[in-house]
């Protein structure tokens, strides 16, 4: 629930985070009055314009009476097909009336649609065929059923299983089958493979251009490659690609339903498999870097030491390719994470997920610049007692842009430099557990001290800015800026 105007603003990140994570949220805004309407009131706007492009359904409540019947539909149209935003706006004056409109009878439920059976026995003639299936999991409707069940698919058929954009707990990353993240700074080699493959299962991702690399990944139609896709949403199937064999259900649904599916004899499935899971197991080794801080060793001691059901969240930025890269998902609902880049989001993604489960721990990643744009959230960490450990991967610049300058103007650096507060200090005037972190060897127990405080706890790691990425240097970057000129 936001005001009108200034709130409404403020909230079209989280709007838009939600639309294109297929979240469903719905977003009450405060409204003038009726008799006031397209006058340009104060803090007047016209949300169907405002967030026309940004949520599956805009609307206003102008009669009391039709409260329940707008509520009831938001919920359904929220949570039915690909899942997503709703906004409602609510008239100052309307919330005010008198009604003896009814209350609903129950919650709204979504109706569920299975995969037809001659779908199935198409997929199973498909699966015996193939000699290089590659399956990409990832979106949204995923359960825990779901998960093991997709997770026994691969197994039992030896298909090497990567994960979209930030949904790589949709998959145990410690299977044999599990490959790594097909998303930003994807493994070459898995790059490769997916390319390859003759048979490509898509259960759940939309293929949208972090996950096709710029729609350059997937080639469908231009190879002989066939394309299984499976989407929550029917508007989804054959938007950006045609599906040889489209399955419109929910992930649970469809996880469930190929479980009959019969397995092949074929042996070269195994070593496919294997191979591409060897290479993933490569990929997540330490590098080496600049500085006396290396966050891939930090994030590795995370993954090693970190309960099973642990929380990790981070917002964009060039840190975050640290975190997706080295850390391994063990279990279900342990990444939040927005897929569309929003900046900010790490913090208050940790205070909602602590809030909703109190037992599990809850780690925090932002990058310095990440931070400042809602560090004030830990003023809410304190107030509801939400221990909470933030991370903050302090490198004095914005990462990510800094990068792309230089690769592309290189030396021509603009508004990217940072005079950032003393973040250590910050934390302790919020009542956090506080220290700075300078060294690799100093981390683990700066962070089990954070986590015996028994309370919200800052923790910042101080890195070098030439460790820019895993694999380049700043200066790396730059000379190859210049080479490119």
């Amino acid at each position: 629930m936001v005001t009108r105007g200034p709130g409404a603003t403020n909230a079209s990140c989280g709007l838009h985070t939600a639309y294109q994570d297929s979240t469903p949220m719905i977003l009450f805004i405060g409204q003038v009055g009726r008799d006031m309407k397209d006058r340009e009131a104060f803090q007047e706007i016209d949300y169907s314009h405002m967030f026309g492009q940004m949520a599956k359904w805009v609307a206003q409540i102008d009669s009391a009476d039709r409260i329940p019947e707008y509520i009831n539909r938001a919920f359904h149209v929220a949570m039915s097909g690909r899942p997503g935003p709703v906004v409602l706006a609510l008239p100052e004056d309307m919330l005010t009336d008198y009604t003896a409109a009814a209350d609903l009878k129950a919650p709204a439920r979504v109706a569920q649609s299975v995969p037809a059976i001659e779908d199935l026995n198409e997929l199973e003639s498909l699966l015996q065929k193939a000699k290089k299936p590659f399956m990409l999991v990832g979106g949204p409707t995923w359960t825990q059923d779901a998960v093991d069940n997709i997770v026994a698919f691969a197994e039992k058929h030896n298909i090497p299983t990567g994960a979209s954009l930030r949904s790589q707990d949709c998959f145990d990353n410690t299977h044999r089958c599990y490959v790594g993240d097909v998303a930003i700074a994807v493994n070459p080699k898995l790059s490769k493979r997916v390319k390859e493959s003759d048979l490509l299962i898509v259960v759940g991702p939309r293929l949208g251009e972090m996950t096709t690399q710029g729609y350059d990944l997937v080639t469908i139609p231009e190879t002989a490659q066939t394309l299984v896709h499976v989407q929550t949403g029917a508007e989804e199937l054959g938007r950006v690609y045609r599906p040889d064999l489209g399955f419109n259900c929910d992930m649970p649904s469809f996880a469930k339903a190929i479980q009959s599916i019969s397995a092949t004899g074929d042996e070269s499935r195994a070593a496919w498999c294997a191979s591409a899971h060897q290479d993933y197991l490569d990929r997540i080794q330490p590098t080496e870097v600049a500085g006396d801080l290396n966050m891939s060793k930090v994030v590795r001691h995370l993954s090693e030491t970190l309960p099973a059901d642990a929380i990790v969240t981070a917002g964009a930025g060039n840190y975050a390719v640290w975190v997706h890269r080295f850390f391994q998902h063990k279990k279900f609902r342990t990444q939040v994470a927005p897929t569309n880049g929003a900046m900010g989001y790490s913090v208050p993604g940790a205070l909602g997920a602590k809030a909703v489960d109190p037992t599990k721990t809850v780690v925090s990643f932002s990058g310095d610049g990440c931070f400042m744009m809602l560090g004030q959230e830990l003023a809410t960490a304190i107030q509801f007692d939400l221990p909470v450990i933030f991370i903050v991967v302090n490198n004095g610049f914005l990462g990510t842009i800094r990068m792309h300058q230089e690769r592309t103007y290189p030396e021509r650096v603009m508004a990217t430099d940072l005079h950032n507060p003393n973040f250590v200090q910050l934390g302790q005037a919020y009542g956090c557990h506080s220290e700075l972190v300078t060294k690799t060897e100093d981390f683990a127990a700066a962070f089990e001290r954070a986590e015996q405080s028994g309370k919200a706890a800052l923790l910042e790691l101080r890195v070098d800015p030439e460790a820019l990425t895993p694999v380049q240097s700043l200066s790396e970057v730059r000379e190859q800026g210049k080479a490119s000129v």
